[in-house]
């Protein structure tokens, strides 16, 4: 099922929610019930749960947000570090450049035509791509340099190696999902809690006020959807791009 729609159905779901609420509710109160007078303690107690309730999804937005940003900077780092290694063998040996280049291009190949499915379908890298930059690497390491121009490029090679399989490794722990399931819980109920609250100030059968309650509960259904969707940076719909690999490597993706 396609994310607008689901998000779509949970906004949709939160409003009726609140429409039938307050129609039974109506129904089902006594005659003598006074619905023109609320509470000062009721209105001060809504007015800080959801004053509460606000700081908590913004600092969960906040969270995720930067999960996200932080996944789409090891991208970013890993590519240019490969591309930094398929750039600096220039000045090595025909032979031995375009092997290094080969496993280069193999390795972001496989990254992003497969591995990248795997990261969304399963939350984890793979065993070939590792394997794939293992050899990158040994084809960096196990070369003697012939001459001291080599030399000056060996060791910042071997530094970008080091960089790109640090950024995978990021890469791999930020596959999942990094909310946990205790905060999912505290998100859920206050949800709860900050709708609920409408109903004890009275809130009447006018379309007034049944549409800015369905508005409010529609709002806190999408914000906590946003929240859901970039929780896991690589396997939903607002997600991070293979573009850092492909824009240094064209032929990535064929």
């Amino acid at each position: 099922m396609p994310e607008w729609l689901v998000l779509t159905l949970a906004m949709l779901a939160a409003c009726a929610v609140v429409v039938v609420v307050t129609l039974l509710r109506h129904r089902t109160a006594s005659d003598d019930e006074d619905i023109t007078e609320t509470p000062d303690v009721i209105e001060y107690m809504t007015m800080w749960i959801g004053v509460v309730y606000a700081i908590v999804l913004g600092l969960a937005i906040a969270g995720v947000w930067e999960a996200r940003s932080a996944a789409e900077d090891n991208v970013q780092t890993e590519a240019v570090a490969l591309h930094e290694i398929s750039e600096r063998v220039r000045v090595y040996p025909p032979d031995v450049r375009d092997r290094i280049r080969a496993d280069v291009n193999a390795y972001v190949g496989h990254v992003v035509t497969t591995e990248w499915k795997s990261m969304a379908d399963h939350g984890e890298v793979t065993d070939r791509g590792t394997e794939l930059l293992d050899r990158v690497r040994a084809d960096v390491t196990d070369y003697e340099p012939r001459s001291d121009f080599e030399a000056q490029a060996y060791q910042p090679l071997l530094d970008q190696v080091a960089l790109a399989d640090q950024a995978r490794n990021a890469r791999a722990q930020s596959t999942g999902a990094t909310m946990p399931g205790v905060v999912w819980f505290g998100l859920i109920a206050g949800a709860v809690i900050t709708i609920g609250m409408v109903f004890a100030l009275q809130i009447r059968r006018t379309p007034r006020e049944l549409i800015l309650a369905g508005l409010f509960s529609a709002l806190i259904a999408f914000l906590l959807f946003l929240i859901w969707d970039f929780d896991a940076p690589f396997s939903r719909g607002v997600s991070a791009s293979t573009d850092a690999f492909t824009s240094l490597f064209p032929g990535a993706g064929d």
